[in-house]
């Protein structure tokens, strides 16, 4: 498994990135690979945490593939570690979450993991929750919006996920000194989206390359509604030479319209984020040819394990994961092509 997961490549395109993520990452790749082994726990399973009498409530936005994934995985962590986890209903608007948080804090609960429906209210949850702290996951606040043992993330860096993404389709094409890009982005506003997105640019142009993005667009996350949309920029005759979009729905619903449409997707990249089930199929038949894992099950056992610290320690010392200044725990994203894709099942 090793070798197949190329880390020595991988380390080799994020040599340029802040020190102090690479060596959290290299401590954090042992959490990877039992969670790609199909253990459910984080780093600290063998059993020395224990979240036995705890209550945790969970709270999410609408789902999708990737946050149905992350539901589950916070769901099988805490049954694993001993905690209580109640599942909050899908939160469809901001003021929904805000009560659903506000009736969590006074209803008994020790922790609230929160997924944000809307990362720029997040004083609003911070506000609900009271005195309970809180750990935020999938859509990251402000950094100024943290605080160490008490508000905190857990996720996985977006900018290495654009630097993946970028560093692959640059190479494959290569190493051109001009291109032309089409990006699909998605939910507005959305951390995630605006740090791929820039991520890629920055990238780009950090190597110099004269990138023309000739589309640049919203697909929500959405496989039909990239789909469609493509398939509208298709009709412009505009050439292009790959296709970055910020999730694996999105690359999905592109490389079908272009199969469709007669375009060889073994010569036209087309690259997403996540590694979901449908992303690494698409690899496998010849659609996508790339995209980033970011490990649901990784994130998840990570969320439980801090909480875990927090409401029976008061403190994040000794989580894998932990950046020095205390507001993030890290989980390391893998690069994942047609050579490796029978390793993410």
């Amino acid at each position: 498994m090793f070798s197949s997961l190329r880390f020595e490549e991988a380390g080799e395109m994020i040599r340029n990135k802040n020190i102090n993520r690479i060596i959290i990452s290299v401590l954090t790749c042992a959490f990877i690979l039992m969670s790609l082994a199909g253990c459910s726990g984080g780093a600290g399973a063998g059993g020395s945490t224990s979240g036995s009498g705890l209550k945790i409530f969970y709270s999410t936005p609408v789902l999708d593939d990737f946050k149905a994934l992350l539901l589950d995985a916070i769901k099988e962590s805490g049954s694993k570690y001993g905690a209580s986890v109640t599942i909050g209903a899908e939160c469809a608007s901001v003021d929904e979450q805000v009560k659903q948080v506000r009736e969590a804090a006074s209803s008994g609960y020790d922790i609230i993991i929160c997924n944000l429906v809307d990362s720029e209210t997040v004083l609003q949850v911070e506000v609900a929750a009271g005195d309970l702290p809180v750990v935020f996951i999938n859509s990251q606040p402000e950094e100024d919006k943290l605080e160490a043992n008490h508000y905190m993330y857990v996720g996985s860096n977006e900018n290495d996920a654009a630097y993946f993404q970028a560093d692959y389709v640059w190479n494959k094409l290569g190493k051109p000194s001009s291109m032309n890009v089409v990006i699909f982005q998605g939910q507005p506003g959305h951390p995630a989206a605006i740090a791929r997105t820039n991520g890629v640019k920055n990238y780009f142009k950090s190597n110099n390359v004269n990138v023309t993005y000739v589309f640049n667009d919203t697909g929500y996350w959405d496989t039909q509604k990239a789909y469609d949309e493509f398939l509208i920029f298709l009709k412009t005759n505009q050439p292009f030479d790959a296709v970055i979009c910020n999730n694996d729905s999105m690359a999905i619903g592109v490389a079908r319209a272009m199969q469709e449409k007669g375009y060889d997707t073994s010569k036209i990249p087309v690259v997403g984020v996540d590694a979901t089930d449908g992303g690494c199929d698409s690899i496998r038949e010849g659609g996508m040819q790339f995209t980033v894992y970011q490990s649901a099950v990784g994130q998840g056992a990570a969320a439980i394990e801090l909480s875990i610290a927090l409401a029976k320690n008061h403190s994040a010392a000794g989580v894998d994961g932990l950046t020095d200044d205390g507001l993030y725990v890290w989980v390391p994203y893998v690069p994942v092509d047609k050579n490796n894709v029978n390793s993410f099942k």
